[in-house]
C-alpha cells in the first residue's frame, strides 16, 4: 500500500484560501440543502471566501478557475454530472474534503453522555446480531443478518467512538496550551483557573475510563459469542468481521487507560510546577533574573570556594594472607564396595530367648520382660509377638483355662503362659545364637516342639494378647 502511494506521489497542498473555500462550500450546501454545485455557484462561493481572506485580490474569475482545478487534482472536488468536457458540469465535495471541513467545524469530542449513548446503541445492535447468528441456517442468512450489520452498522458506531476520542485528544492539547498561556499572561493569578481546568479534565477522563471498562467487557463478550458461532458454522467472513471489531473495542479500552495515565502524569507535573515555581516566586522576580542570566544580561555571579587537603587517617595495614590454591583432590573419591557379613535378627532373637530359658525362666512374661527390657515402648510392642513365636519354637507352653494378664514393664501387658523347657531345645537355641554371633549367618536351624502362626494379637488399648498355641498332647499339658 505504501509503495502504491509513493508511486502515485499523493500529496495535499492547501492554503488558507483553499480551506476557507471548502468550508464555505460545506456551509452553503448545508444551508441550502444542495448536493452538488454548478460552476457559477463555485465561482460565487470562491468570491465570498476571497473577500474574507484577501480583500484586495483581483481577477477573481481566473483565480477561482485555478483553485477549482487544484481542488479537483487533489480529489477534494468530484464532478458528478455526465455532460462530458464540452459543457459546464456539477461538482460535489469528496469524502476527503468533507473530513477536512468537519475537522475544523464540528467538535466531535467524547463526553460521558455521547459515550454512554454510543455504547448502549452498540449493545442493542450486537444483541440483535447475536440473535440473528443463532437463527442463521445458511450463507445468505449469515451475510444479511450478521456480516452486513457487523461491517456497516456496528463498525460505524465503533468508528464514531474512535473519532470522538481523537477530538478529545485535540481538546486536551488545547487545554495544555491554554494553561501555558494563562501562566504567561497572569502568572500567580492564573493558579485557580489552571487548577479548575486540570480538575475538570481529570474528572472527565476518569468517568470515560469507568464507562469504557464497564461496557467494553460486555461488548467483547457478545462479539466473542458471535465469533464462536461463526467458527462453528464455518463462516469465515463472520469470524473475520467479529474479530476485527474485537480489536477495535480493545483499542478503545486501551485508549481510555493510556489517556488517563498520561493526563495523571501531566496533572502531577503542573501541580508540582505551581507549587514549586509559581507560589514561591509570585512576582516572577526570580524567573526574570534567571532569564537575564541565561540571556547573558544582568549581574554576573561566581562561586568561590577554598581548597582544603583531605584529612589523612593513619591506620595499620594488615596484610592479606595468601590463600592456598584450589586444587582437585587426587585421591579416588569413590571406594569399591566391601563385603560385610550382617547378623540375622531372627537368629539373634533366638539366642536371646534361649539364654532367658536357660537362665530358668518358666513363664512367657519373664522371657518377654528379659528380652525386651532395653527396647523403647513402640518397639517392645512389636517385639513381644516375635518373642512369643520364638518361645513356641524352643519350648512347650501350657496354661489354665483362664490365662492371667501380666504386666511386662510400664506400658505392656500380655496373657501369661507356663513354659516347660527341654535341654535339647535350649542347646539348639544357644548354638544358633553362638553361630549367628560368630559368623553372621543369615539363618539358623532350630528345632521346635510347638508350631504356631499367631501368638500375639493387638488391641486398641495398646495390650498384647498371646493366643493359645497348638501343643502336642502329652501327659503334662493340655
Amino acid at each position: 500500500m505504501l509503495a502504491v502511494i509513493a508511486e502515485r506521489r499523493l500529496a495535499l497542498e492547501l492554503g488558507t484560501l483553499d480551506i476557507c473555500f471548502l468550508v464555505a462550500l460545506h456551509v452553503r450546501g448545508e444551508a441550502a440543502g444542495l448536493t452538488s454545485f454548478t460552476e457559477a455557484q463555485l465561482e460565487d462561493v470562491f468570491a465570498q471566501a476571497s473577500a474574507a481572506v484577501q480583500p484586495a485580490a483581483d481577477q477573481l474569475r481566473r483565480r477561482a478557475t485555478h483553485s477549482i482545478q487544484r481542488l479537483r487534482d487533489q480529489r477534494l472536488l468530484a464532478r458528478v454530472d455526465g455532460q462530458g468536457v464540452v459543457r459546464t458540469g456539477e461538482f460535489a465535495l469528496s469524502r476527503l474534503a468533507t473530513g477536512i471541513v468537519q475537522f475544523y467545524l464540528e467538535e466531535d469530542v467524547l463526553t460521558r453522555e455521547t459515550l454512554g449513548l454510543l455504547t448502549h446503541s452498540l449493545q442493542v445492535a450486537l444483541a440483535s446480531v447475536l440473535e440473528a447468528a443463532r437463527r442463521a441456517t445458511g450463507p445468505a442468512a449469515w451475510q444479511d443478518g450478521v456480516v452486513g450489520p457487523l461491517r456497516v452498522t456496528i463498525a460505524e458506531l465503533v468508528a464514531g467512538i474512535e473519532r470522538r476520542q481523537r477530538g478529545l485528544d485535540m481538546q486536551q492539547e488545547d487545554f495544555q496550551g491554554e494553561i501555558r498561556r494563562l501562566l504567561e499572561a497572569d502568572w500567580f493569578g492564573a493558579i485557580d483557573r489552571c487548577q479548575d481546568l486540570l480538575e475538570s479534565t481529570s474528572a472527565t477522563l476518569r468517568e470515560l475510563n469507568e464507562i469504557l471498562l464497564r461496557d467494553t467487557s460486555v461488548l467483547l463478550a457478545v462479539l466473542q459469542d458471535i465469533e464462536d458461532l461463526a467458527v462453528a458454522a464455518g463462516e469465515a467472513d463472520g469470524e473475520a468481521a467479529a474479530h476485527r471489531l474485537m480489536d477495535q473495542v480493545d483499542r478503545i479500552a486501551a485508549w481510555g487507560s493510556a489517556r488517563q495515565r498520561a493526563w495523571s502524569e501531566y496533572f502531577q507535573y503542573v501541580h508540582r510546577y505551581l507549587r514549586d515555581v509559581v507560589r514561591l516566586d509570585p512576582t516572577r522576580a526570580l524567573m526574570q533574573r534567571l532569564r537575564d542570566q541565561l540571556a547573558g544580561a544582568g549581574r554576573r555571579f561566581a562561586l568561590a570556594y577554598a581548597g582544603a587537603p583531605p584529612i589523612r587517617l593513619l591506620r595499620a595495614v594488615a596484610g592479606m594472607p595468601d590463600r592456598p590454591p584450589v586444587v582437585r583432590p587426587r585421591a579416588p573419591r569413590e571406594r569399591e564396595p566391601e563385603a560385610d557379613a550382617g547378623e540375622d535378627p531372627q537368629v539373634v532373637l533366638d539366642g536371646k530367648v534361649a539364654r532367658a530359658l536357660g537362665a530358668g525362666a518358666t513363664a512367657l512374661s519373664a522371657v518377654t520382660g528379659e528380652v525386651t527390657a532395653e527396647l523403647p515402648g513402640p518397639e517392645r510392642f512389636v517385639e513381644a509377638g516375635r518373642v512369643a513365636q520364638t518361645v513356641a519354637k524352643l519350648a512347650r507352653a501350657s496354661s489354665a483355662i483362664e490365662r492371667p494378664w501380666v504386666a511386662v514393664g510400664d506400658d505392656l501387658e500380655i496373657e501369661d503362659w507356663a513354659i516347660k523347657v527341654s535341654a535339647g531345645a535350649i542347646a539348639t537355641g544357644a548354638a544358633a545364637s553362638t553361630r549367628a554371633t560368630a559368623t553372621g549367618a543369615a539363618t539358623a536351624s532350630v528345632s521346635s516342639a510347638v508350631a504356631t502362626s499367631d501368638l500375639v494379637t493387638t488391641s486398641s488399648a495398646g495390650t498384647a494378647s498371646v493366643s493359645e498355641p497348638q501343643t502336642v498332647p502329652d501327659g503334662d499339658s493340655q
